[in-house]
């Protein structure tokens, strides 16, 4: 485990020199796996029996290379573990995202800038205005900071390949059939609520990190006030203190599959603007220097 800690740098580094693989994304051929089961599963039966089939098909996609990683590292070596931990971040991702959002903004351009934000949010983007990119594009940079960054490298640093892979998994799979729809109720109950599992303790250290780094107190106060308020106790941790680390407003109403859907308020205010979405992503940047610099002082003194 300690050398968990003296990997995470590396980790970073080959992530922000490499980027997501342009080609054969271990993810890609996982999605493709998972679109193969829940057609075999997921059929008109009762809604009970929705539910243990998607339990089941959580347990054939996720255990078998839970197992495998764990065999391999074991087998051929800690660095194996790098290459999945690796794999399994998104921190050049976002970041490339986010500030090709900002950048179309800052040039006037709407329609590029709806375009670049669609690719990070689930929401309809069609219509928004320069301030609603915005605030969609930090709010993605704050949420996707826990679930695309800090949570992979706590289960990393916890329990290695083993639970990096458990958690980037289990993670795909909630994105996939986490919805509380007709098709996706019971199917994927079980997917989002080992994801709520997994999260918990993640997304409530990346609320920390964003404190720490970001307005303080304007941060916990967020937190303690507004966070309970989401329709999701993780990412409410998660987006109340970034919220109010940035001391800018968030929430509100937004369109989802071409429904209003009236969202808390969250944070200070003041209103976004276009060059606070590089200021989120500096935040998330300044945690990610912070995660370095607590597990360098916790395992370097013990080599």
């Amino acid at each position: 485990m300690l050398l968990n800690f003296i990997y995470l740098p590396l980790i970073i580094a080959l992530d922000f020199l490499l980027g997501e693989p342009k080609r054969w994304h271990p993810l890609v051929g996982f999605g493709y796996l998972c679109n193969q089961v829940e057609k075999y599963l997921l059929k008109p039966v009762s809604n009970r029996q929705l539910f243990i089939r998607g339990v089941l098909a959580w347990f054939i996609l996720v255990m078998p290379f839970v197992l495998i990683a764990y065999w391999l590292t074991n087998y051929l070596g800690d660095w194996l573990g790098i290459v999945f931990a690796y794999l399994a971040i998104g921190a050049k991702s976002l970041r490339d995202h986010a500030l090709q959002v900002a950048d179309a903004l800052r040039q006037g351009d709407l329609n590029l800038a709806r375009q670049g934000v669609g690719y990070i949010v689930s929401r309809d983007t069609s219509t928004l205005n320069e301030q609603e990119i915005s605030r969609s594009t930090i709010e993605s940079v704050l949420e996707n900071g826990s679930d695309a960054i800090f949570a992979a490298l706590f289960w990393f640093l916890v329990a290695g390949s083993s639970g990096v892979v458990l958690y980037r998994l289990s993670n795909t799979l909630d994105a996939m059939w986490g919805y509380r729809n007709q098709q996706y109720e019971y199917f994927g109950k079980f997917s989002a609520r080992m994801d709520d599992i997994l999260n918990w303790i993640p997304a409530r250290l990346t609320a920390l990190s964003y404190l720490l780094v970001g307005h303080s107190g304007k941060a916990w106060q967020s937190w303690k006030t507004q966070a309970k308020q989401w329709y999701s106790l993780n990412a409410g941790v998660v987006m109340a203190t970034g919220a109010g680390a940035l001391d800018r407003q968030l929430g509100g109403a937004a369109y989802y599959h071409g429904e209003l859907k009236q969202r808390p308020l969250l944070g200070s205010d003041k209103p976004v603007e276009t060059a606070d979405i590089y200021h989120s992503w500096q935040l998330v940047f300044r945690a990610i220097l912070l995660w370095i610099l607590i597990t360098s002082l916790v395992a370097i003194p013990r080599l």
